[in-house]
């Protein structure tokens, strides 16, 4: 089975890859994109990564990403000119399927759940499973054909541009913190404050330490490796708590951080220019009753639902 499940999540990174591919045929092909090259250089190179990620040497991925840096350094990735979206069809399709359309969401995020409490071998490949089945009842319910889903992959990644790799990079900062031994010194920071063998004061702490450096980094896949190698750990794990809940949980736990910090630059800051609020705070200021409310539930999800 976890077999199976790794030759699963490669398959997945190879199918994600191929639409990255896809965006720089797309991109190479937009003769009205001044910087098509760069463009399609960038999704091409992107898509690479994904695909021969478990094959490439080290060096060849890493002088990749100093080549996306540098094509993004240089301007020279631009969404380039998109089907225009046809307003009378998408209000008729609107009405005809209400909230039907949130039928592929929560499916996805149901099936991810059950996928990873029954199958532990599958936890990180439940996403991508949950996503396949959600797709085949998106278009089931929306009744379009599998075509479309190149040419909405396409529109989607070139909207999000640069950004959506953002994850991914903040993800290996701070896997490099991990090894610089950011981890170990927070460990023995905590250590202090947090009784030994106390379950509680241990997720406290586990949930309160991603929020706080989630909102230092603006993003919770920096915090994760380091609050989780630092503080999960020796914290909340070796007390038996279950890895899959309580790092699930530590990471939307994160996610409340970036509610509340101008470091979430994408979540708080764009929305203020694009809204032309008077407030540089105001996304930030109407948000922090809802995460406070968020974090002290996530503490109470982790030490029930994770023990």
């Amino acid at each position: 089975m976890t077999n199976l499940a790794r030759q699963l999540l490669e398959l997945t990174y190879i199918v994600i890859g191929c639409q990255f591919l896809h965006t720089a045929y797309c991109s190479y092909k937009d003769k009205t994109n001044p910087v098509r090259y760069g463009t399609a250089g960038f999704w091409a190179l992107l898509g690479i990564s994904f695909i021969g990620g478990s094959y490439l040497p080290s060096i060849c991925i890493g002088v990749i990403v100093v080549l996306l840096a540098l094509l993004t350094l240089f301007k020279q990735v631009r969404i380039g000119t998109l089907p225009s979206l046809d307003e009378v069809k998408a209000n008729i399709e609107a009405k005809r399927l209400k909230n039907k359309i949130f039928i592929p969401v929560m499916l996805m995020a149901l099936i991810a759940l059950v996928l990873a409490k029954m199958i532990p071998e599958f936890s990180k490949i439940a996403i991508s499973l949950a996503a396949f089945f959600a797709t085949i009842s998106l278009l089931l319910i929306t009744k379009s054909s599998p075509k479309s889903l190149l040419a909405e992959n396409n529109r989607m990644v070139q909207q999000v541009s640069t950004s959506g790799i953002v994850p991914q990079l903040l993800g290996a900062l701070g896997a490099i913190f991990t090894v610089a031994g950011v981890g170990d010194l927070m460990s023995h920071l905590i250590s202090g404050f947090v009784p030994s063998g106390s379950r509680l004061m241990g997720v406290v702490a586990y949930v309160l330490g991603m929020v706080l450096f989630s909102m230092i980094m603006g993003n919770a896949f920096a915090a994760f490796t380091v609050i989780t190698a630092g503080i999960g750990v020796p914290f909340v794990f070796s007390l038996g708590a279950d890895p899959i809940v309580a790092g699930a949980l530590a990471m939307t736990a994160g996610c409340c951080g970036t509610l509340l910090t101008p470091m979430a630059a994408n979540f708080n800051t764009l929305p203020v220019a694009l809204l032309d609020m008077k407030d540089p705070n105001g996304v930030i200021k109407a948000q922090v009753g809802v995460a406070i409310v968020m974090i002290i539930i996530h503490v109470f999800l982790m030490y029930f639902l994770a023990f």
